[in-house]
């Protein structure tokens, strides 16, 4: 993996454990010369991610809409930043510059762009590997909500074995690494994508 992709909230959230493991995370992808992809902004989670990857010598591309930038919220320090015209041009400008995905703690932007790109490799129209740093059980009621998903057959058992999940960035790092992505998707397989 040259480049990740992280969603994550513009709110440092009630823990002090979110913003240590964000900063953790984007170190550790600098140290493993993985590249940053996020949203381009200095608040919150998503600052502090890029921050723990420049502070350790890493590239982060942020992909940030021109009318947030407006807002002054646009990270200065970064190795670049790409202006989109919408949050639909920013998913997908992620997506293209990205070898997978991680998703931290966040509120309903975070889930929107995470249950995106879910969808898309449930599609099949991407294989990356989509993955939960499941910081201090943020995410523990919305992976039994996936499981209830599957008990009442809305989703596929092979559906939900996509979502990679950790709490541990370097086990979910290497979860990332061995990932293989299922042959068939929901309604099409790859040869026909």
């Amino acid at each position: 993996m040259k480049s990740i992709t992280v969603f994550c909230g513009s709110s440092f959230g009630s823990n002090d454990i979110y913003k240590e493991q964000a900063s953790l995370l984007g170190r550790t992808l600098a140290q493993q010369d993985i590249q940053l992809i996020y949203g381009g902004a200095d608040v919150g989670l998503m600052g502090a991610v890029a921050d723990g990857a420049l502070h350790a010598g890493g590239k982060v591309i942020g992909v940030l809409p021109y009318f947030l930038q407006s807002k002054e919220i646009a990270h200065k320090n970064l190795t670049e930043l790409i202006l989109v015209e919408s949050m639909h041009e920013r998913k997908t400008k992620m997506n293209e510059l990205c070898d997978g995905v991680i998703v931290l703690p966040g509120g309903y932007g975070t889930l929107e762009e995470f249950f995106e790109m879910i969808t898309w490799a449930q599609l099949g129209l991407h294989q990356k590997p989509i993955a939960i740093l499941n910081i201090d059980g943020f995410y523990d009621d919305l992976i039994k909500l996936v499981q209830t998903m599957v008990d009442k057959g809305f989703l596929k058992q092979v559906n939900r074995d996509m979502l990679l999940i950790n709490n541990n960035i370097h086990e979910l790092l290497e979860k990332m690494r061995n990932y293989e992505a299922p042959t068939v998707g929901k309604w099409i397989s790859k040869d026909e994508v």
